[in-house]
């Protein structure tokens, strides 16, 4: 067994997470002087190479969409038993599941970090990419130089490009965020089904909730009295279970989402 100590060029201080497929280390770059986050495939999968081509895929698909608003990947390589790792920016600043852990965030915060994770989604959809699986622990934040926080999309390890998702024939995403047609096989998404997870994400920030199943998701107005009802048309909109009836595009949502941010906050100075 390889030691946990060292990969390559990377000291390893201390496990972030463990997934179905792999372990992400908080590591040091001693050549860079500066902390990584190193993705290793798990030891119980090593022998599964449709396994590992999924693992790998995560890394390449993160290096397409080359934006600031997802992850960067750094480095790719090898362990001695032969298990891949690639070597991401790490996110200091915890993820958007920690901050609604705490509870409803204030509206204005809310609308603008839903608002950034939708342009994050933005630049995975004009990179080609569906991510399939965005919900708060998959959007990570990290701290800028000037002290504000950068809004990062993770974990590619469900996403697909567009050709392959207008194809797929399998079930994938979380309970609460997944979009009807991504719960049942055969049906075929696009870029919308990232819009409807966004939602999602914005219900769950606003009142901190997971939305009901789709077609029965509560205003978030009722969960929350006092917002106003045009936040949660916004939200529900997204949420629509026809994706037809959802916003065009992540951008639109974004774009929405910033407005109403910025009226809100005006409105409570």
């Amino acid at each position: 067994m390889h030691s946990v100590g060292r990969i390559g060029r990377y000291r390893l201080e201390r496990r972030l997470g463990t997934g179905a497929f792999g372990t992400v280390w908080l590591a040091h770059d001693d050549e860079l002087d500066a902390p990584v986050a190193v993705k290793v495939l798990a030891e119980n999968w090593a022998h599964r190479l449709d396994v590992r081509e999924r693992f790998l895929s995560e890394a390449r698909l993160l290096r397409k969409a080359g934006s600031p608003r997802v992850v960067q990947v750094h480095d790719i390589g090898e362990l001695p038993d032969g298990r891949p790792y690639f070597v991401m920016e790490y996110a200091d600043a915890g993820t958007l599941d920690d901050l609604a852990g705490a509870g409803p965030l204030p509206v204005p915060e809310a609308l603008r970090l839903t608002a950034l994770a939708a342009r994050g989604a933005h630049a995975l959809h004009e990179a080609g990419i569906v991510h399939r699986d965005v919900k708060p622990s998959n959007v990570l934040l990290r701290t800028a130089r000037d002290g504000t926080r950068r809004v990062l999309i993770a974990d590619l390890g469900l996403a697909k490009t567009l050709a392959e998702a207008s194809g797929l024939t399998l079930a994938a995403g979380s309970a609460g965020y997944r979009p009807p047609e991504q719960a049942e096989p055969g049906a075929g998404i696009d870029a919308r089904a990232d819009v409807y997870s966004l939602g999602a994400v914005g219900y769950r920030l606003l009142t901190g909730t997971v939305p009901a199943a789709p077609g029965r998701v509560v205003p978030p107005e009722h969960l929350r009295p006092g917002l106003d009802p045009a936040v949660g048309h916004i939200l529900l909109r997204a949420l629509a279970p026809d994706r037809e009836q959802r916003w065009p595009s992540a951008e639109a949502l974004a774009r929405e989402l910033e407005r109403t941010a910025e009226a809100d906050g005006a409105a409570t100075q």
